[in-house]
């Protein structure tokens, strides 16, 4: 969780910088909003990537744990359906 705030984070002060980087060179209203959306996207993919990265593997885990309960309470409910059946 804590990595995609920080991710997250960063991607937003990326957008500021460069709305206001933007706004000094001219730009204004919605040209000044598309610009700074691509030149911040832009800018995240180059120098955001290994925080990219380390997001994407702890989310990789979280869900590869979530999988295995989910595994686990699927067996305990087929057990618990089997029982039943029998009885």
């Amino acid at each position: 969780m804590r990595t995609a705030l920080a991710y997250t984070s960063a991607r937003f002060v990326l957008f500021l910088i460069a709305l206001v980087a933007l706004y000094f060179a001219g730009a204004r209203g919605l040209l000044l909003a598309a610009l700074a959306l691509l030149v911040s996207g832009i800018a995240s993919f180059v120098l955001l990537s290994r925080q990219r990265d380390r997001m994407s593997g702890a989310l990789t885990s979280r869900l590869r744990g979530v999988r295995s309960r989910t595994g686990e309470l699927r067996t305990r409910l087929d057990e618990g359906t089997r029982a039943e059946d029998e009885d």
